[in-house]
């Protein structure tokens, strides 16, 4: 048996998230039907990351075992041959037998789009929070630095987590300015149900003048999360790049 680890990109908006569930279309559901057609086996698929409905990925990773003999570097052309056009497979390679994609990662880069003003909002709809309010870029970037570091981000973290250990290791959270407006990139070791989209909601009030940026220290020592703001719509989301070990 080889462990293959391939790279993916998908846009969710057509997808109830990335892990199978009964009775809806997922991400591993329809590439593991793909991958039964191409190889005759019956395929699990792990990935670095359960993206939620109606988020993207640009860097999605994930690995499997086949006991097909097709060559590795046909496998994103085969693979690719049995997606819908919405789900691609970038890269394809032979992995160690051990390598996991989601306990084998070191850390994961999530970015969020904001798109400043209305015109053209029907055609961003699916793929960035389009937004008309003024804020103020400075403010909330003041704010996502104090995310930056080890914290118990349990505050950010929406009902329903599986996890016992909230305490999570930021490396970048930072804002920049984009041609359509702004996007927020998060760098972790990892991150917690909704946790991206919540701090994303609570920047927005910073933004709006409805919180200060010296309310993010409370906010996390806090482990309550109704003192952060809203969760943020799911459609400018994407899974960016996950990193693992040389």
């Amino acid at each position: 048996m080889r462990n293959i680890k391939a790279v993916i990109e998908y846009d969710g908006t057509n997808y109830k998230g990335f892990q199978i569930q009964p009775n809806v279309c997922t991400i591993q559901m329809v590439l593991e039907k793909a991958l039964e057609r191409l190889t005759k086996e019956r395929i699990k698929i792990i990935a670095a990351g359960r993206t939620d409905t109606g988020v993207h990925a640009l860097g999605q990773v994930i690995n499997f075992y086949t006991a097909s003999t097709i060559p590795v570097e046909r496998f994103s052309q085969a693979i690719n041959s049995c997606l819908p056009g919405d789900i691609r497979v970038l890269t394809a390679e032979l992995a160690a037998e051990n390598f996991h994609a989601r306990y084998s990662a070191e850390w994961k880069i999530y970015r969020y789009r904001i798109r400043l003003g209305t015109r053209g909002g029907v055609f961003w709809r699916n793929y960035a929070l389009t937004i008309s309010d003024d804020l103020d870029l400075e403010a909330m970037r003041e704010a996502a630095h104090h995310l930056v570091g080890t914290h118990d981000f349990q505050s950010f973290c929406a009902s329903g987590c599986e996890v016992q250990s909230k305490v999570r290791s930021i490396k970048i959270c930072d804002l920049r300015q984009i041609k359509s407006g702004i996007e927020l990139e998060i760098k972790a070791d990892g991150f917690l149900y909704h946790m991206v989209r919540n701090i994303v909601g609570t920047l927005l009030q910073v933004g709006r003048g409805q919180r200060l940026p010296n309310d993010m220290p409370r906010i996390l020592a806090s482990s309550d999360r109704n003192q952060a703001g809203p969760t943020a719509p799911p459609q400018g989301l994407y899974l960016s790049e996950v990193g693992y070990p040389n």
